[in-house]
């Protein structure tokens, strides 16, 4: 009896390291998955603030917990089972699709690069009382951006991990929705009432204190253009290589080899500061890449005259 017993928790010992080994390799893949989706995120995290930006201090981080919530059920409801299902009956897809997402995001950094030179940029309005009917408009705009922005990371995520089994993929994916929504979401609370603990300090008796508060309060306009520059660079570097990847995968070698022979060229050629050096050569090209792709896209959109949309043609004044 007791040799049974004896036996029965070592079984239960051995599904229990076995258990922790699972969970311990859903985390690293996650972890790894998440790296991917980087550009996405930082790109998530600097458009979400604009949302709330003028608004009245007390509804910011309501308004943020609203777009959090619809941020995840996007991911666990919508593009969860989507992918999954999309990854065990088509995984042909996943390039092609993985590849409109890359050329989506070139797109975006490309027009934020055109627009900060040209100037054309939409005129932003700032509402300090918004009723309850505008705040909720507002909100579902924000969930439907984000909407664009989750499935690209999680299509990114998946892409990493295809050739996991079914259940591990899932759980790698809901891993990966809860922790970049929290984060995500988290930095963005951070942001957005940076300025407003700054005031606060502002206030206080202590010189050092007030000398914080100052210190948030100017640092605030910079930290947003930071996370902006560094998004837009995200974007690009992220896509390009998306699509000299996804290139590769498809049978067109030459553009990723190419820069894959210069990225080793420089690692061999650098000595301990290969791998920092090579990594930078590789994420500029793939940006330079991302750069271009972008650029195309944006001159279809914006400048030839096929790429106008109705929206634009319809705001030019109507000669009576």
């Amino acid at each position: 009896m007791s040799g049974g017993l004896f036996a029965l928790l070592d079984d239960v010992a051995v599904l229990a390291k076995a258990a922790a080994a699972s969970v311990d390799d859903v985390g690293a893949a996650a972890g790894r998955a998440s790296m991917k989706a980087a550009g996405v995120v930082v790109d998530d995290t600097a458009v979400t603030p604009q949302y709330v930006q003028g608004v009245a201090a007390q509804r910011e981080l309501p308004m943020i917990k609203k777009i959090a919530v619809g941020s995840l059920r996007n991911k666990l409801l919508l593009i969860l089972p989507a992918a999954l299902l999309l990854s065990q009956f088509l995984p042909w897809l996943l390039t092609p699709i993985l590849m409109l997402g890359g050329t989506f995001l070139c797109y975006e950094g490309a027009e934020k690069i055109w627009e900060r030179f040209s100037g054309h940029h939409e005129e932003e309005t700032l509402a300090t009382e918004l009723d309850a009917e505008a705040e909720k408009t507002m909100v579902s705009g924000a969930i439907r951006t984000d909407l664009i922005l989750s499935a690209e990371i999680m299509v990114i995520s998946l892409n990493e991990v295809a050739d996991e089994p079914f259940l591990t993929r899932a759980a790698i994916l809901v891993v990966v929705a809860i922790a970049i929504t929290f984060l995500v979401y988290g930095v963005v609370a951070a942001i957005v009432k940076m300025d407003d603990v700054g005031i606060a300090l502002t206030q206080r008796a202590s010189s050092v204190a007030q000398k914080v508060g100052h210190a948030l309060v100017r640092a605030m306009p910079g930290l947003l253009a930071t996370i902006s520059a560094v998004g837009t660079v995200a974007m690009l570097w992220v896509g390009g290589h998306i699509l000299l990847v996804g290139l590769e995968d498809l049978g067109w070698h030459a553009p990723y080899d190419a820069v894959h022979h210069l990225e080793v060229a420089v690692h061999d050629a650098t000595g301990a500061l290969g791998a920092a050096l090579g990594w930078l050569v590789n994420t500029a090209l793939s940006a330079v890449a991302g750069l271009v792709v972008g650029a195309v896209v944006v001159a279809v959109m914006h400048v030839l005259p096929f790429g106008h949309t109705k929206a634009e043609d319809s705001s030019e004044p109507v000669a009576s």
